[in-house]
């Protein structure tokens, strides 16, 4: 199964994302909710897209997204900051390119 990590600062929030993630199935989610666990969990898991939450400050995306860059440039990254199931699936379907053809 693939892995996708979610980043943000509110726990219950990563959580529900979290479980809407594995409800389907496909993926496993790990969270953080901070850089430095998110720094960790990409170096000790083999991760297949990393989502943005709400409530990490812009100099830690930065230096995140700088870390990404050099070290883990294939993963894509995608910012979620609410909506549906369906709204989640289809961003992350799209972010692997696997979104179902009309």
């Amino acid at each position: 199964m693939k892995k996708i990590l979610i980043i943000g600062t509110n726990e219950p929030i990563v959580k529900t994302i979290a479980r809407l993630i594995e409800k389907n199935g496909q993926f496993i989610a790990e969270t953080a909710t901070n850089i430095t666990e998110a720094l960790q969990t990409c170096e000790q898991h083999a991760l297949c897209l990393i989502l943005i939450g709400a409530g990490i400050n812009e100099a830690d995306e930065q230096q995140f997204m700088q870390f990404l860059k050099t070290d883990y440039p294939n993963i894509p990254v995608i910012r979620h900051y609410g909506g549906g199931s369906g709204l989640l699936y289809a961003e992350i379907h799209q972010a692997l390119g696997t979104l179902p053809q009309p």
